[in-house]
C-alpha cells in the first residue's frame, strides 16, 4: 500500500488532514515531561503515567495520524460554559457518521495488510510531525481550518510507509508569544506561560477528580461541569470558527440529563448506560462526582 492511497481514502471519509510519519521515540516529549516533573512537583503522579507514551511498540514501523475538525456542531445554550466542546464533541457515538467512517477506514488499512498494532502515542505531537498543524501556547493542537476544536485519530501500524517531514522543532508555538491571552485568563493559573502547564491545576483534572476542591478553586470552577474552554474561548486564533450549521447525533435527546437537577436526581443505571459511554472521564464509579460538581454549578449559579 502507498501512503498516497492512504491519505485519498482519509479525506475520502471526511478526514480534513491526514499525515504518515515512521514510528519512533517521541524523545521531545520524554524532555517536555522532565521538564513539567521538575516545574510541577506536585503533579508528579499525573505526568509518570505519560512516559509510557514515548516509544511505540517494537513491531510498530509507521503512524498514521488523522484529523477531523467538530466546529460545524452546534453548542447547546444550557451546556455553552458547563461542558467543554471537546467533551461534548470529540467522542464519536457509535451511531454517528464519524465512527462509520472510522471503521471504514480500519477496514480499509486491514484489507491492504497494513496492521493496526495496539499502542498508545501522544497524538497531538504526532499530528505536529505529520505536518497537519501547530501548537497554540495553550498546549493546543491547532489547524487553519479548525483552530484549536479537532478530533485527532491516531493508527500506529506494523506497514512501512512513505513519510511526511517532520518539523525538527516542535514544541514551538505556531501563535504569537506576545498574546498570552490564554494565560492571563487561566482561572486556576495551571497555565503559567508559553507550552507550560501544570496538569493538576487544570480545571478538566480538578473537575473529575475524586477529590473535594478547596475554597479557591471551587470559586473558579463556577457552573462547570465538565471540562474547561477559557483557553481556547479567548483564543484570537479561534475566533469565528464555529459554524454551528449541524446538530450532534442525538445530543438534543441528551441535553436535559446534563441539567444540574437532572444529575442530581440520575441514578446509578442511566449514568453508566447514557451518560457515562458518552463522558467516560470520570470513570464508571463517576457518578458521586457529577453530583458534586452539578451541587458546585447550581450553588454558583445562583
Amino acid at each position: 500500500m502507498q501512503s498516497k492511497d492512504i491519505k485519498k481514502k482519509a479525506l475520502q471519509l471526511g478526514y480534513s488532514g491526514c499525515g504518515i510519519i515512521p514510528a519512533a521515540p517521541f524523545e521531545e516529549y520524554r524532555q517536555a515531561l522532565d521538564e513539567r516533573v521538575k516545574a510541577f512537583p506536585k503533579s508528579k503522579d499525573l505526568y509518570e503515567p505519560l512516559y509510557g507514551l514515548v516509544e511505540p511498540p517494537k513491531q510498530a514501523k509507521s503512524i498514521i495520524v488523522c484529523i477531523r475538525g467538530y466546529t460545524q456542531y452546534k453548542i447547546p445554550e444550557s451546556l455553552n460554559g458547563r461542558i467543554g466542546k471537546y467533551y461534548l464533541f470529540s467522542r464519536y457515538p457509535f451511531y454517528s457518521h464519524e465512527h462509520r467512517s472510522k471503521m471504514e477506514f480500519e477496514t480499509f488499512l486491514a484489507a491492504n495488510r497494513c496492521f493496526i498494532v495496539k499502542a498508545s502515542i501522544p497524538d497531538r505531537i504526532a499530528a505536529f510531525k505529520a505536518g497537519l498543524g501547530h501548537f497554540g501556547c495553550n498546549n493546543f493542537f491547532y489547524t487553519k481550518a479548525h483552530g484549536s476544536y479537532n478530533g485527532i485519530d491516531v493508527w500506529v501500524v506494523d506497514t512501512i510507509l512513505d513519510y511526511d517531514t517532520a518539523s525538527e522543532n516542535t514544541l514551538v508555538p505556531g501563535c504569537s508569544e506576545n498574546c498570552l491571552k490564554c494565560v492571563q485568563i487561566c482561572p486556576t493559573k495551571a497555565l503559567s506561560g508559553s507550552l507550560s502547564m501544570d496538569r493538576g491545576r487544570c480545571i478538566p483534572r480538578l473537575l473529575y477528580s475524586k477529590d473535594d476542591p478547596n475554597e479557591a478553586d471551587e470559586k473558579a470552577m463556577g457552573t462547570r461541569l465538565f471540562g474547561c474552554d477559557a483557553c481556547q474561548d479567548i483564543c484570537p486564533l479561534n475566533k469565528g470558527k464555529f459554524t454551528e450549521t449541524e446538530e450532534y447525533p442525538l445530543l438534543s435527546q441528551l441535553e436535559p440529563l446534563l441539567q444540574p437537577e437532572a444529575i442530581l436526581d440520575m441514578d446509578e443505571n442511566t449514568y453508566l448506560k447514557v451518560i457515562y459511554p458518552q463522558f467516560p472521564f470520570a470513570g464508571k464509579d463517576g457518578l458521586p462526582t457529577w453530583k458534586r460538581n452539578a451541587l458546585r454549578a447550581m450553588k454558583h449559579r445562583c
